[in-house]
């Protein structure tokens, strides 16, 4: 009889080789993981390497239209809602995409993020002045139909 076995009235587990065994696929197991989680950490950076590579930086000039992110805009039922405000003119630029705006209308200036903005591009303006009307019923008449 042992004398682990007469002090604590159970037998030692004294299979070293098991023990060994086990302790070695243990720490092969998390050699496995870490080696796994470096390989997912490198994959990450080269896939955001190559993200950011692809976006296009905003450059934004003093007294260019721009427009405005409405970032507060709640989803009313039955209502057309644009997500955009403005347009308004660049008064200055400043680092790290800060950028001072001035509504035309109210000229009231503030400062918003560069990532908010988008270029504004003006289209051909229709003229109040000019209406051209068509009379269906004259064009009706002088043709012969009925």
């Amino acid at each position: 009889m042992s004398p682990y076995r007469i002090v604590f009235v159970e037998q030692c587990n004294m299979t070293y080789n098991q023990a060994s065994k086990e302790r070695k696929l243990q720490l092969q197991l998390e050699e496995l993981r870490l080696e796994a989680y470096k390989n997912s950490w490198i994959y990450k950076q080269k896939v955001k390497q190559i993200h950011d590579s692809q976006i296009l930086r905003k450059e934004f000039r003093v007294g260019q239209k721009v427009l405005l992110f409405n970032s507060l805009l709640k989803l009313i039922t039955g209502k057309v809602r644009f997500r955009w405000d403005g347009p308004f003119v660049i008064t200055n630029v400043f680092p790290c995409d800060a950028v001072e705006l001035k509504h035309e209308a109210t000229n009231i200036t503030f400062q918003v993020n560069g990532h908010q903005l988008k270029t504004f591009h003006e289209g051909v303006t229709p003229t109040v002045n000019e209406v051209e009307s068509i009379l269906l019923m004259e064009s009706a008449i002088s043709n012969g139909t009925p």
